[in-house]
């Protein structure tokens, strides 16, 4: 027989946990706007056999600017790449973000800017850290 106080750590450990959290609104909004990002990188990075690619608008994506909201729209209704597979599936995850963004995580959003320009020219990230000057 088990004495008692080891039974009731035991109970109180549990079995062990096999399944992550389930994702959050700003995490799925987060992990898929990196998602199209990437896949965006990626297409302008190929040398694809359609000219139209080169001719998409930039898609700079920033959750937790305001704007961005019409940037998503925008790149959705534009008119180049039609029946280009990799350009019609970009276009489904952008599509789907906004759906996202717009109807399931709306309250959920926490915009830090509405600057439309920032989006147009982001701010390269740099790797290396400033010197320290003593």
């Amino acid at each position: 027989m088990t004495p008692w106080p080891l039974s009731l750590l035991l109970l109180l450990a549990g079995p062990p946990a096999t399944q992550p959290t389930p994702p959050t609104c700003y995490s799925r909004m987060l992990s898929l706007s990196r998602e199209i990002a990437g896949a965006y990188q990626s297409l302008q990075a190929t040398e694809s056999s359609e000219p139209c690619v080169r001719y998409l608008p930039g898609l700079y994506l920033d959750i937790h600017n305001y704007c961005v909201l019409a940037k998503l729209r925008d790149f959705v209704a534009s008119p180049q790449c039609w029946k280009v597979a990799q350009v019609d599936a970009l276009k489904d995850k952008v599509r789907k973000l906004y759906t996202i963004m717009n109807l399931f995580c709306r309250r959920d959003l926490v915009f830090l800017s509405d600057d439309c320009n920032a989006l147009e020219y982001p701010i390269p990230v740099t790797k290396a850290l400033p010197d320290r000057q003593m």
